[in-house]
């Protein structure tokens, strides 16, 4: 029986020690990722933002589920494209023609 309870014991301490070796092994993980991204940094800060940002961007147009490309819809030229006076044209005329259901829809209310 004692056999047992120092087994049980030794087991104990045994995923103690366990869990400390891979506390430890996380830490130095962690620590390794930060190293990185100063070393990283410290080489090129411009370059390292500008790619940070560009990641960050690619990462919430995944989350978001952004359809289009954001960096090239910041550039005036994207704009100046043939497509874009058919979708003006196309955004005024639903637009005159929600005016005018509102307008119609009024009138009607006013005879009514």
């Amino acid at each position: 029986m004692s056999s047992f309870l120092l087994s049980t014991a030794n087991q104990q301490e045994i995923a103690s020690l366990d869990n400390k070796i891979h506390e430890t092994i996380e830490s130095i993980n962690q620590l390794k990722i930060q190293r990185d991204f100063m070393l990283s940094f410290s080489r090129d800060p411009k370059g390292y933002i500008q790619d940070w940002l560009k990641s960050q961007s690619r990462d919430l147009k995944l989350m978001t589920d952004v359809v289009g490309n954001p960096e090239e819809e910041r550039r005036a030229a994207f704009y100046h494209e043939p497509w874009s006076q058919e979708a003006v044209s196309r955004y005024f005329y639903c637009k005159i023609q929600q005016r005018r259901q509102e307008l119609e829809q009024a009138l009607a209310v006013r005879n009514t």
